[in-house]
């Protein structure tokens, strides 16, 4: 859970108005992240900390586990004491991916991500190279404008 905590602040297009989710599909950023925490996050195993844990009591009667069920059927997260029948220990995510899939963050993805990183490199690089050449290189005059000189 601690890698939800440090990267909460990522906003996933659906929360963005137009203009910024254009700004989002546009910006390195994005994809060097999205890249990083899929190979970094992916298909592990969330173990929750006692202060990241939901506790709450039962109805009367049910165990945490039977009144939790069908909520974790559909919704997911895993109760950390299902035999008890107070003070249900309940921890939202049992894998990583279900954060990376609230992100927009597809593990499948993470190579091409990279790619589009380096085309993001490879292009900045040849447009400095083709600015460059463009303002300072100096321009060789012909020979017909030299004749027309003389």
């Amino acid at each position: 859970m601690l890698f939800g905590r440090l990267f909460s602040i990522i906003a996933s297009p659906s929360v963005l108005p137009g203009f910024w989710i254009f700004m989002y599909r546009v910006s390195p950023f994005t994809y060097i992240v999205s890249a990083m925490l899929a190979t970094g996050v992916a298909n592990t195993e969330v173990v929750c900390s006692s202060i990241e844990l939901t506790v709450f009591n039962p109805p009367s009667g049910q165990t945490c586990g039977q009144y939790m069920t069908n909520y974790i059927a559909s919704s997911g997260g895993a109760i950390y004491n299902p035999n008890a029948t107070s003070a249900c220990e309940f921890c939202f995510l049992t894998k990583t991916n279900t954060f990376l899939d609230s992100v927009g963050i597809k593990y499948s993805e993470r190579w091409r991500n990279l790619g589009l990183l380096w085309v993001y490199i490879v292009f900045n690089i040849f447009a400095c190279i083709m600015i460059y050449w463009y303002a300072r290189v100096p321009k060789k005059s012909s020979k017909k404008e030299k004749r027309k000189e003389e």
